[in-house]
């Protein structure tokens, strides 16, 4: 199981964090104060060092960990496909704002002076992903290895604990404020989960990530179509349009690569893209509610 097999194709709000936070990584990692990055009751109680406080959510503190968390950052695009650019948005600001609060809170009661006593990176945004991948993304194969049971997504599992106990409790503990954002956000606390950002943060990161991605297929027309014309329109179209013609349209390519891309099976996919009339949306919910049952 992969994140998808076109790049950052549909998902231009991952690229753009992906690439800023290597771009702070390198950047203090040149400068030799990668390491300082982690968060210390000094800094906010008594230095108050704002700049810090924000730099932490994006720069990791050694190559190891940007390696794991890029990686999973790059495979949890998934889900900004899944619920869509300006949706996702308005999760990894959740994520990372409620981790990070949750970090100060930590270091006010803890109030110990050791330096960097939190780690930096998007500790927040990584381990809130692990929520939706626990309870949305279906298994899609199991193996067995010297007798232990394995699945696809136990290496994204693996990764993960790999990061949270790169630097041991300094790890640990932003990786426990990222999981306790991420549960906040699937239990729709103030309905967040109805929150977006605006069309135009979409737009301006799908116009940053479309340069490097010429020659990457343009986005499934399905997807547009529900997010832009309203629930009656789209049933008139779909009354004007004769049955035979419908039940017998192929799904695109694409549109089976985009529900592959999010862990259902090909045939599966396939089969409920027929149903849905080869609305991307539509079919995904068909196939979590056949997951669920």
């Amino acid at each position: 199981m992969n994140g998808g097999p076109s790049g950052f194709h549909n998902a231009p709000v991952t690229k753009a964090f992906v690439i800023t936070s290597a771009l702070f990584t390198v950047f203090f990692g040149i400068r030799g104060r990668s390491s300082k990055l982690g968060l210390s009751y000094q800094d906010i109680f008594e230095k108050f060092r704002i700049w810090k406080l924000i730099m932490s959510t994006f720069a990791f503190s050694s190559t190891p960990e940007l390696m794991f968390g890029l990686y999973l950052l790059y495979y949890f695009r998934v889900f900004e496909r899944q619920i869509g650019s300006n949706k996702y948005s308005a999760f990894i600001f959740f994520s990372g704002t409620v981790s990070l609060l949750l970090e100060v809170i930590l270091l006010s009661l803890l109030k110990d002076t050791t330096a960097n006593l939190l780690t930096s990176g998007p500790y927040g945004l990584i381990f809130a992903s692990f929520i939706p991948f626990y309870l949305d993304i279906p298994v899609s194969t199991r193996f067995r290895v010297f007798g232990v049971n394995f699945s696809d997504k136990s290496f994204i599992y693996l990764a993960g604990v790999q990061l949270l106990l790169s630097s041991w409790k300094r790890s640990i503990f932003p990786g426990i404020c990222g999981i306790i954002a991420g549960s906040l956000y699937r239990l729709n606390i103030l309905g967040i989960r109805k929150a977006k950002f605006p069309e135009f943060v979409a737009s301006f990161f799908s116009r940053l990530s479309l340069p490097s991605f010429g020659n990457s297929p343009p986005p499934a027309p399905s997807r547009n179509i529900v997010g832009t014309i309203s629930p009656n329109t789209g049933r008139r179209a779909e009354r004007s349009q004769p049955a035979p013609m419908v039940s017998g349209a192929e799904p695109s390519e694409e549109a089976i690569a985009t529900l592959v891309s999010m862990g259902f099976d090909r045939n599966a996919a396939r089969q409920a893209l027929v149903h849905a009339r080869n609305d991307v949306n539509a079919a995904t919910n068909i196939l979590l509610e056949a997951q669920s049952h």
